[in-house]
């Protein structure tokens, strides 16, 4: 698929990365502070059993991820960032529509099946900055990256919520429309930046999950930062599982306030981005940049775990941005290690490891909060999975700092 403007400004490719990160953070927001009402309109059931079906949701759409994660990411190395980009924009913007027009569950099912498929491109998104950046300043254009995400956060749920009011469904005309428009903006601006230098053949042994997964592995240094990859993935999904949930049922949110909550949220996250990666990078190094920002959301985790007001909770959230350097700093030392014809294989393996912990996280982050909120509970604790998340940050922390590390792949 050749570009109509073959030498477009990498500024403008860049900043359509950028927006596409953003518009698929503001397209997961705008639905996040409805999905309760939503399930429980469809299904019939209480706030409980909305949890768990918003938590079969979001794991079908992971089980999709893990499993095209490395598939997209592959056919981006061999046919090019920019198609790959664009089909993606194209089927999100359909699945959008479904959901607004699913009048059940099994409907609702297919289009997170959908949408888990064409989200997988993130990985692509990643690759392509990969491929216009100089190894040394990876890291802060990761951070950009996730800032894109955090403004998205931002915008998503405050427009969600108030589009709520509205109609349950406003919210997913609004995200179709969204991705339509940044899908007309790619066509004009988004040169490809995958040459003959280096393009690869596409392989299915290395293009499934496992496959991918095992090769990249392979690289000197990567097992751990990988597996401490998946652990922040499985630790920090808990936001996404059940803010909505823990908002309504610890504080007595409605779908305003829970958007309100989630775009504050965003704001702390992408002025973390913005503002702190770079010079926490550049004076502790991306090892001790992981290690600070692994305090960070232990601390505040176990702030929301354990807190019983909401003004509390807000006060917890502008925090939670010095937390922020973790992925971007692993992203960085992980994409240091991966060859030029690898990136695309490398983030989808990243892309496959973050599903595998929104399938896990869900779950586990969903069960733990209706066994603490349900009729046969304990003790009422919604917070309850913030504390779980807390501790596997915990372990994430000793498995970083175990063991020799690779100066060639972690340096100081």
């Amino acid at each position: 698929m050749p570009s109509p403007h073959p030498s477009a400004s990498p500024k403008l490719a860049l900043t359509f990365i950028l927006i596409t990160v953003c518009l698929d953070a503001i397209g997961i927001g705008l639905i996040f502070p409805v999905m309760p009402r939503l399930i429980a309109e469809v299904t019939g059931g209480s706030l409980s059993q909305a949890a768990l079906w918003g938590g079969i949701l979001s794991t079908s759409y992971a089980v999709m991820q893990f499993l095209f994660g490395p598939v997209v990411g592959s056919l981006s190395d061999r046919f090019g960032r920019r198609p790959v980009l664009l089909c993606s924009l194209v089927v999100m913007s359909a699945d959008y529509l479904l959901m607004a027009l699913a009048p059940t569950m099994a409907l609702l099912l297919l289009a997170r099946l959908i949408a888990g498929i064409a989200s997988s491109t993130y990985a692509t998104a990643l690759a392509y900055i990969a491929d216009i950046t100089p190894e040394a300043e990876r890291a802060p254009r990761f951070g950009l990256i996730g800032a894109g995400f955090g403004i998205g956060f931002v915008l998503g749920p405050a427009i969600g919520g108030l589009l709520a009011g509205v109609d349950t469904r406003a919210p997913f005309f609004a995200a179709a429309a969204m991705a339509a428009a940044n899908l007309a903006l790619g066509w004009w601006v988004l040169p490809e930046t995958v040459t003959e230098a280096t393009r690869r053949r596409f392989s299915l042994a290395r293009a499934n999950p496992l496959g991918a997964l095992g090769a990249v592995s392979r690289l000197p240094g990567l097992r751990r930062p990988l597996a401490v990859f998946l652990i922040l993935g499985i630790a920090m999904n808990v936001y996404p599982s059940v803010w909505a949930y823990y908002g309504q049922a610890r504080f007595g949110w409605g779908e305003g306030m829970v958007g309100a909550s989630l775009a504050l949220y965003g704001i702390a996250f992408a002025a973390g981005q913005v503002a702190l990666v770079r010079p926490a990078i550049a004076r502790f190094g991306e090892h001790r940049a992981v290690v600070l920002g692994i305090w960070v959301d232990i601390v505040t985790l176990t702030g929301y775990g354990l807190v019983t007001s909401g003004l509390a909770a807000l006060l917890i959230t502008p925090v939670t941005a010095l937390g922020g350097v973790v992925t971007p700093s692993l992203q960085a030392i992980l994409s240091r290690a991966a060859p030029a014809d690898a990136q695309g294989e490398l983030q989808g393996v990243l892309a496959s490891l973050n599903a595998i912990a929104m399938i896990v996280s869900p779950l586990v982050m969903t069960g733990a909060f209706s066994a603490f909120t349900g009729p046969a509970a304990p003790v009422f604790a919604p917070g309850a999975p913030f504390l779980l998340a807390a501790l596997m940050m915990v372990a994430a922390m000793l498995l970083h700092v175990a063991g020799p590390r690779d100066p060639r792949v972690e340096p100081t």
